[in-house]
């Protein structure tokens, strides 16, 4: 691939803000929108997908990424940010697309490979039928996601292996990350949330998420611009009272009444002080005393 000169982090910062990227070089943007305002989103977007890479050593080591294409506002904007910035020679990593159909109702079938096609991607799309197998294990009434996103994983770690690459990239964002937290805070009682940066229990594949600080919120603006062709999820996006959507209902509330709490509370999760927590697995409490008055 006949790459433009690569561009160092600031000077892409730059020629985003003002406006000089070209539109057309790469066919993924060929309906991307010139405005002032996309492009400051985009320039937004793109520094955080950088600062998340950067922060989490995620380059290191990285050959080929498998990235998973749901066809959701979040994997295509991952897909295309990094896209992004591999074409402007600050991601040198080989990507690789994956769909896997799970053989929802009413999928869309040729929707992604159709895509992904004219874009010029390379990709596999694999099937394999999930969807039944969750309909059967899981009660009437309880929710799809927790044992739908096992099965999903799964397949994707395994074909991540037989593509020969060393990652799995996915595109959950900062609000993924912080109704995870939540959910862990008072359904789990821990204090866990999703990693940016996460090993495999088999130790063979890394786990990344490269959108870890970008706001959903920002995604679907750039998804809706982009004019991506979004494919809804049929399974678990139509269940209601799942506790992932109380958690966002609080989350937002929290935000419209104290604008800058999500990103207050995403920063807090990277600065965590043990000794002013309760898990003497984390600090020894047992060994701190006071020092002798002479």
């Amino acid at each position: 691939m006949d790459h433009s000169p690569a561009l160092s982090p600031d000077a892409i910062d730059n020629a985003v803000e003002d406006g000089d990227i070209e539109t057309g070089l790469h066919p993924i943007f060929e309906r991307m929108p010139s405005s002032v305002s996309f492009n400051k989103l985009r320039k937004r977007l793109l520094r955080q997908t950088r600062q998340a890479l950067d922060d989490f050593g995620m380059l290191k080591g990285a050959k080929r990424w498998l990235v998973g294409i749901s066809g959701g506002k979040d994997s295509y904007s991952l897909l295309a940010l990094l896209m992004d910035l591999q074409w402007r020679g600050l991601l040198p990593v080989e990507l690789v697309a994956c769909n896997l159909d799970q053989g929802q109702p009413n999928f869309p079938k040729h929707i992604l490979p159709e895509y992904l096609a004219s874009i010029g991607v390379k990709h596999r799309i694999e099937y394999r039928d999930t969807y039944s197998i969750v309909k059967e294990k899981v009660p009437t009434g309880a929710t799809y996601c927790s044992l739908c996103s096992r099965l999903r994983r799964g397949n994707l770690y395994r074909i991540a292996r037989e593509e020969g690459c060393d990652a799995l990239v996915l595109g959950h964002h900062r609000e993924d990350i912080l109704e995870t937290f939540f959910m862990n805070f008072f359904h789990g009682g821990r204090l866990a949330s999703m990693p940016a940066k996460l090993l495999n229990d088999e130790g063979d594949l890394m786990l990344l998420r490269p959108l870890a600080y970008a706001a959903e919120d920002d995604l679907a603006k750039f998804a809706a611009a982009m004019e991506f062709p979004i494919i809804p999820c049929d399974l678990c996006g139509s269940q209601d009272g799942l506790e992932r959507n109380a958690m966002k209902v609080m989350l937002a509330d929290l935000e419209r009444r104290m604008p800058g709490r999500k990103d207050t509370m995403l920063r807090a999760l990277g600065h965590v002080n043990p000794s002013h927590l309760l898990d003497p697995k984390l600090f020894d409490f047992q060994s701190l005393t006071p020092e002798p008055k002479e």
